[in-house]
């Protein structure tokens, strides 16, 4: 197992900027990471998850990856219930996700994929490590646009 896979593996050590972000030093971060809170599916209790912020959008839409394919929990929560919020930097806002198609999906991917192909050696690799080889290849890394609101 690599290095990445082994870090992404261990519960503690992804959780650790939660406590960060809800403290109000997010923008420690800058714009790369942001909090997501969201509503749990079974629960109906609010679960957080920090994510990197493939593609920024402009200011109200930032694309997230589920590196953990479609069975991560924060993105069954996500399906499940749409209504969520974003902190970026020091502002929390409402948000809506949308789970992008797989036409789009293709065409970020290939867009992230030219503009850092080094990065995305490395991350795509990982990803097959983590969530096994799809027939195709290629790995199975949904895509959520969220879409933001305003601040709360």
């Amino acid at each position: 197992m690599s290095i990445a896979s082994r870090v992404l593996s261990t519960r503690w050590l992804v959780r650790a900027p939660i406590p960060i972000f809800r403290h109000g030093f997010g923008w420690l971060f800058g714009r790369r990471l942001l909090l997501l809170e969201h509503v749990g599916r079974t629960s109906g209790h609010p679960r957080y998850v920090v994510l990197e912020v493939v593609v920024p959008e402009g200011p109200d839409a930032v694309i997230v990856a589920s590196g953990f394919g479609p069975r991560a929990q924060w993105f069954r929560n996500v399906v499940a219930t749409p209504a969520c919020h974003v902190t970026l930097g020091r502002t929390r806002r409402a948000a809506v996700a949308e789970v992008l198609d797989r036409g789009e999906l293709d065409r970020v991917l290939a867009d992230y994929a030219r503009r850092h192909p080094r990065a995305w050696r490395r991350l795509s690799a990982t990803m097959l490590e983590l969530n096994g080889q799809p027939a195709d290849g290629s790995p199975d890394i949904p895509l959520v646009r969220l879409v933001l609101g305003e601040a709360t």
